[in-house]
């Protein structure tokens, strides 16, 4: 066996997949979904096909034309942690493979919320997060980013509630006899207060960006090629339009720099706040975070960010999660150069500078490991949620920064538009980027260490701290800060979150309490409706052992479940030898937290026992 990815059962000696018909039964009392998975070859194979699984009941393995069973067995006996369980079929001369399946109520990629935890507190929810590698837990797939699938789905959900995907809406119609696949039996699915919601994406994409989202939706046309979903609540609505008003014009900037935009429509879903990420890139229909909603605007960097990844992550897409940088550093430079066209080069300014203050940290987090402060990593054994950090994202727009800095803008984005054309619909690693790179810039390899980039620990020398006007004020301000000194009220009158921000990161480590209370009186930054700064704020505020805002910690921790949130404040509270309180207040909010979120969680509190 010659795996493709450290992170899949998947044989490079076997066929890939090439798409997958999905037919979906879901039942939430149970919180599970009952699936019948039809998977296509490019052409009639006879041997081994491995597939990866994780907490999935199979009941079947079939051929789809005879439908007689065809052998199958699971491996190892107690699955993997990481990487699950793999099934392998053994096909003769089969083009085809149809597996029915069930998932578990603990699967990894899905959150089932239940009334009271959705915002009308009517209907329940559910919603999926498949990277890095939890698609496997939905249904049976080749789950490497190497594998790349078109797809199509019959969704059959209660008839009060309605379903968006990371696909082409076909349409929604009553279910029909005989449709079902062996998934339940007819009566079932075609029972009283059911509805058939199909799906169809006809462009090949890795598995990670499989989604869906059910429950009571609404939605406000914000352009012509974009939608704002949520739940049906108008406030949450009318606050998404009017944060992410720009996107039309974020869009158009970005077919300027990076080609055509080839997914025909960018949705938005704003998730409940138990969504584990800010952003998820799911084509046709990003998944955000309500924590992007700030009311300036500011949050739209996020769904810059999503958009860039339609060209750089979508379209070519790292081979696998060793490549982590190729979708995440590209996406990050990307994102940048949206922003500075739409925002102004000074929102750009700052969201280097911002990035440039987490990679530091990072460099930090990770300095008893270096391996993960690596662009090019070796993540055979781990679990890419533990080591997902900002290196991918900020050292690998350090990288590609440092390449525009040597041969000039023009002729960067001469070579990345090239890029985009030469690998779309692609999967490729750090080597071919590489050769590809010498190859359309001869001799830049004898004027970047490109091997020191790519495979080196650390940040090389060539690393740049972008200094601007506004970040050398922020950062002058912020270093007055020791000397007692709070900002004037004239000083911060133009600043939004990314200014305060930038201001409360670059301060001492260590500060007194009463100096916390001073300036939290002038600005009231823990009550702060940005998350970035209230965050930022009370990470001092645990650091310097002020308890006065143990309370607004607790609250944060228990409203939101976006990891990059939840990461800094339970691990300041253990650090701080607070580990009661940390466990304390887990144990209150867990519930609410997506699998992924709640796993990274139980990582902080037990490395800290």
């Amino acid at each position: 066996m010659a795996p493709v990815d450290p992170h899949s059962f998947t044989d490079s000696a076997h066929p890939f997949t090439v798409h997958i018909s999905l037919t979906l039964y879901f039942d939430f009392p149970s919180s599970t979904i009952s699936a019948a998975t039809l998977l296509s070859l490019a052409a009639p194979y006879s041997g081994d096909l491995t597939l990866d699984t994780r907490s999935l009941s199979i009941s079947a393995v079939l051929d789809p034309v005879s439908l007689s069973p065809l052998p199958f067995s699971l491996s190892p006996s107690l699955p993997d942690p990481v990487i699950g369980q793999s099934v392998t079929v053994s096909l003769s001369g089969q083009a085809q493979v149809l597996v029915l399946s069930k998932t578990s109520p603990s699967s990894s990629a899905l959150q089932w919320l239940s009334p009271p935890q959705t915002f009308n507190k009517t209907h329940p929810f559910v919603y999926t997060q498949c990277q890095s590698i939890h698609a496997r837990s939905i249904f049976p797939c080749q789950d490497t980013p190497a594998a790349r699938i078109k797809y199509s789905a019959k969704l059959n959900l209660p008839s009060q509630l309605s379903a968006v995907m990371s696909a082409k809406h076909v349409g929604r119609r009553p279910p029909l006899p005989a449709e079902a696949h062996g998934v339940c039996e007819d009566a079932k699915w075609c029972g009283d207060h059911r509805v058939v919601e199909e799906f169809v994406m006809e462009q090949p994409i890795p598995p990670y960006l499989f989604a869906f989202a059910i429950g009571e939706l609404g939605f406000r046309e914000v352009g012509p090629r974009t939608r704002v979903y949520s739940e049906a609540a108008p406030t949450v609505l009318d606050a998404a339009a009017k944060e992410f008003a720009e996107t039309e014009e974020m869009i158009k900037v970005g077919e300027a720099l990076f080609g055509p935009y080839e997914w025909e429509r960018f949705d938005l879903l704003v998730l409940p706040p138990s969504f584990p990420y800010g952003g998820m890139e799911n084509p046709r229909m990003v998944f955000l975070t309500p924590t992007v909603i700030k009311g300036d605007a500011s949050g739209a960097q996020v769904v810059a960010h999503e958009l860039a990844h339609s060209w750089t992550g979508n379209l070519i897409t790292n081979k696998n999660n060793n490549h982590f940088w190729l979708n995440e550093g590209w996406t990050t430079y990307a994102e940048r150069r949206i922003v500075e066209a739409v925002q102004g080069e000074n929102r750009a300014a700052l969201s280097i500078a911002l990035g440039w203050k987490g990679l530091v940290d990072e460099m930090e987090r990770f300095k008893g490991n270096l391996e993960f402060t690596k662009l090019k990593m070796n993540q055979a054994g781990i679990d890419p949620d533990d080591v997902y950090s900002r290196v991918p994202y900020d050292k690998g727009f350090q990288f590609l920064w440092r390449i525009e800095r040597q041969i000039g803008r023009p002729a960067f984005d001469d070579f990345l538009k090239k890029y985009i054309a030469t690998f779309k619909f692609q999967s490729i690693d750090t080597d071919m980027f590489l050769d590809f790179l010498k190859e359309n810039i001869p001799g830049i390899e004898n004027e970047i260490d490109l091997k020191l980039w790519t495979e080196g620990t650390g940040l090389p020398p060539d690393a740049m701290e972008l200094v601007s006007n506004i970040y050398s004020k922020i950062v002058s301000l912020a270093n007055e800060f020791n000397l007692g000194k709070i900002p004037r009220e004239d000083e911060v009158c133009d600043w939004r979150g990314q200014e305060w921000e930038l201001y409360l990161k670059s301060l001492p480590k260590s500060v007194e309490a009463s100096q916390i209370k001073a300036l939290d009186g002038c600005y009231r930054l823990s009550e702060s409706k940005d998350y970035e700064v209230r965050v930022a704020f009370l990470q001092l505020a645990i650091s310097a052992r002020c308890r006065d805002y143990y309370s607004e910690v607790e609250k944060t921790l228990k409203e939101v479940g976006r990891m990059k949130y939840l990461r800094p404040l339970y691990t300041a509270l253990v650090q701080e030898e607070e580990k009661g309180v940390a466990r304390r207040i887990f144990s209150d909010a867990c519930g609410c937290y997506h699998p992924i979120a709640k796993g990274m969680v139980e990582a902080i509190l037990a490395k800290h026992v």
